[in-house]
């Protein structure tokens, strides 16, 4: 037996974005279902490095498939400047549940862009207007281009409007979706915040998305926050909103809630529910007399198994990656 190596051009080519939402919906209704087994993320925080280290295994059972995987993943905030690198990397191992035969190893970090706007569309899908036709962005980093890619797949989007402190990431993005179907350009954070759609993919620790800077019923994807102490949406945005978590433990802890909700300003009853209660059909979406919605996204490993699942089955049925021998089957 072997084990299929893909690069990020293979997870990229393989990994078809409508079919990621796919799967990523299946995740949050089986982890709703209680069919999903997934540790808490863990972490080693190396402050030395400006960075830190997370582990993220989970095993899920779709129904017509089941998996089983682990992420090694990483966010070092210098590493653009200092290494040429991208600030998140990761690693991704696929293996076969019945026997822990490793199936593929993967790109996590096109893996996480990838399944990150998955979970940003599945939550625009349910909780956004039906008519939404237009997307703001703020911070235009890579995880930008996924969540513009992958919220075009629920939504017809026709304006994109993307803000960022660093000028030059505003023109990689404006160069590279602009001047076709999309009417895209950079803009400021509150004309980002005003569109029918708002997804919020920034290193900050501070707020910077305020009540005043919103559209009556924008839906928001709150994506950046992924530590204590970090959070990107002020407090009088989150205490009018309905607000839609991944996960308890994870958002209280470090996701876009975790401030708030430690400060007491926030609690239990102020939450809505969950994603996959939503996904799994058993609490409604948005409604007529919904205003401003928030999904706070802290990201599950589960979603990296049901990318991962998408991945390598399309590139085995179509001969992609790079086959190698890793584990010695002589060994019994």
């Amino acid at each position: 037996m072997e084990t299929l190596l893909l690069n990020p051009d293979d997870v990229d080519e393989h990994a078809a974005m409508a079919e990621v939402i796919v799967a990523v919906e299946e995740a949050f209704a089986a982890y709703e279902a209680d069919r999903v087994i997934m540790p808490a993320k863990s972490y080693i925080d190396l402050p030395e490095y400006n960075g830190d280290f997370r582990s993220m295994p989970a095993y899920m059972d779709a129904g017509e498939w089941d998996a089983a995987g682990i992420k090694w993943v990483n966010v070092h905030t210098d590493n653009p400047d200092a290494y040429d690198l991208p600030t998140v990397l990761g690693t991704m191992i696929y293996s076969d549940p019945r026997n822990a035969f490793p199936l593929a190893i993967l790109d996590g970090t096109t893996l996480t862009r990838k399944r990150t706007g998955a979970a940003a569309a599945v939550a625009t899908d349910h909780l956004a207007v039906p008519d939404a036709g237009s997307l703001g962005i703020v911070g235009a980093g890579v995880q930008s281009y996924t969540q513009l890619e992958a919220i075009r797949t629920v939504r017809d989007i026709e304006r994109v409007i993307v803000a960022d402190a660093r000028e030059d990431a505003i023109e990689r993005f404006v160069d590279r979706f602009g001047g076709g179907e999309l009417d895209v350009r950079g803009g400021s954070i509150a004309e980002a915040a005003g569109c029918d759609v708002l997804s919020t993919v920034t290193p900050v620790e501070s707020p910077i998305v305020h009540a005043a800077d919103l559209g009556d019923r924008t839906h928001i994807n709150a994506m950046g926050a992924d530590a204590p102490g970090k959070n990107e949406l002020a407090r009088d945005v989150v205490t009018a909103a309905t607000i839609v978590i991944d996960d308890h433990e994870q958002c209280t802890h470090s996701g876009e809630i975790n401030v708030p909700y430690g400060e007491g300003v926030l609690d239990d009853a102020d939450l809505y529910g969950t994603l996959g209660e939503i996904a799994a059909g058993n609490r409604p979406g948005r409604t007529d007399d919904d205003g401003v919605t928030v999904f706070d996204s802290t990201g599950l490993a589960i979603q990296d198994v049901a990318a991962a699942h998408v991945a390598y089955q399309r590139a085995s049925e179509r001969g992609g990656g790079t086959p190698f021998e890793l584990v010695d089957t002589r060994l019994r």
